[in-house]
């Protein structure tokens, strides 16, 4: 486990045992809920918690990211040393590559563009 996730876990406890202190404490003294909720001490306690799962939380998924990454390497390096036959079947097919336009279409467009010219040029004629 790393080293870090264990000094938090006993940060953890120990703030956690003196959150249960500190609410007896104040139950003892005869404090309400509400007046034991807003007691600044119970508050920062409380903090401290969050801090304490959150960054565990973060050990956690990054231990998670480095165990993924492991696996998918060796998964790799098992692919590459064992030998591969592939049956005919598997092997892929080359596409063959699309040939270029044809040149009746690329004459048709000349053909359109003097088209335009020439309703132009009878628009103008008939003005």
């Amino acid at each position: 486990m790393n080293p870090k996730a264990t000094t938090l876990e006993a940060r953890k406890k120990i703030s956690q045992a003196k959150l249960d202190t500190r609410r007896v404490f104040l139950k003892e003294k005869g404090l309400s809920e509400e007046a034991i909720r807003r007691d600044v001490t119970i508050r920062k306690l409380k903090a401290e918690l969050r801090k304490s799962d959150f960054r565990m939380a973060s050990i956690a998924a990054q231990e998670e990211i480095t165990r993924q990454v492991a696996k998918a390497k060796a998964d790799k390096l098992a692919a590459a040393n064992a030998p591969e036959k592939e049956s005919p079947e598997e092997i892929p097919v080359k596409k063959e590559k699309k040939g270029k336009k044809e040149r009746s279409e690329k004459q048709a467009e000349p053909e359109g563009k003097r088209a335009k010219t020439e309703k132009k040029a009878e628009q103008s004629q008939a003005q």
